[in-house]
């Protein structure tokens, strides 16, 4: 009985380790892409004489709440979503959606060089001073319009809430709504680079459609 059971159990095993290898080969293109751009787009702005202030007044009035790190960072649990929840066969077109929003976004920063409009402060209380030292010490106040964060946040949610159902679904959409509103409450964007995010990622959905069902 245990050796007929072998050949059950490894087809099973085919679809899982087929996603893993598919998650890892376009993690790796979407972090080469990344690198590539956003470190030398942040450097290139700060070069700029006169970035622009992109922003509202009022939005300046906006609380600093230094605990809305922690649904910051969890922008990063989202990458790990595509792994349990989207097909091998689909992941390419998010991956495509990825690498295309981030090259669009250099593009935007380049001819867009705005700067951030929120004078940094860096907590009292631990842990919030250690990670944000962390933080601003590696993202300068530049980069901003669009907000790749969004992207990167909206592209892999809404993917995968197209493969989830009820609860789950529920729950994507409600991180995704808290994570955004996350890149304000930590003094990293303004409206303007929430918008033009949501904008590129409506584009790139329809680009590259995630086909599901």
């Amino acid at each position: 009985m245990a050796s007929e059971s072998w050949p059950v159990d490894l087809r099973a095993d085919v679809p899982a380790a087929g996603r893993v290898r598919t998650y890892l080969v376009w993690s790796f293109w979407i972090g080469v892409a990344f690198f590539g751009v956003y470190p030398a787009m942040n450097w290139v702005t700060s070069l700029r004489r006169a970035p622009l202030h992109l922003y509202f007044r009022q939005e300046l009035a906006i609380p600093f709440i230094p605990q809305f790190i922690w649904v910051y960072l969890s922008m990063y649990v989202l990458f790990l979503l595509p792994l349990f929840l989207i097909p091998a066969a689909r992941m390419p077109a998010l991956g495509r959606q990825l690498i295309a929003s981030t090259l669009m976004s250099a593009v935007f920063f380049l001819l867009i060089p705005a700067e951030l409009g929120f004078a940094r402060e860096v907590p009292a209380q631990a842990p919030y001073t250690a990670m944000y030292a962390r933080m601003f010490g590696i993202d300068r106040p530049f980069n901003l319009v669009p907000s790749l964060h969004v992207i990167y946040s909206c592209a892999i949610a809404l993917a995968c809430a197209d493969f989830a159902r009820g609860a789950v679904r529920i729950a994507i959409y409600g991180s995704l709504a808290v994570i955004v509103a996350s890149t304000m409450f930590v003094h990293q964007h303004h409206l303007l680079d929430l918008f033009s995010a949501f904008a590129i990622v409506a584009f790139l959905r329809r680009r590259y459609e995630v086909i599901h069902g």
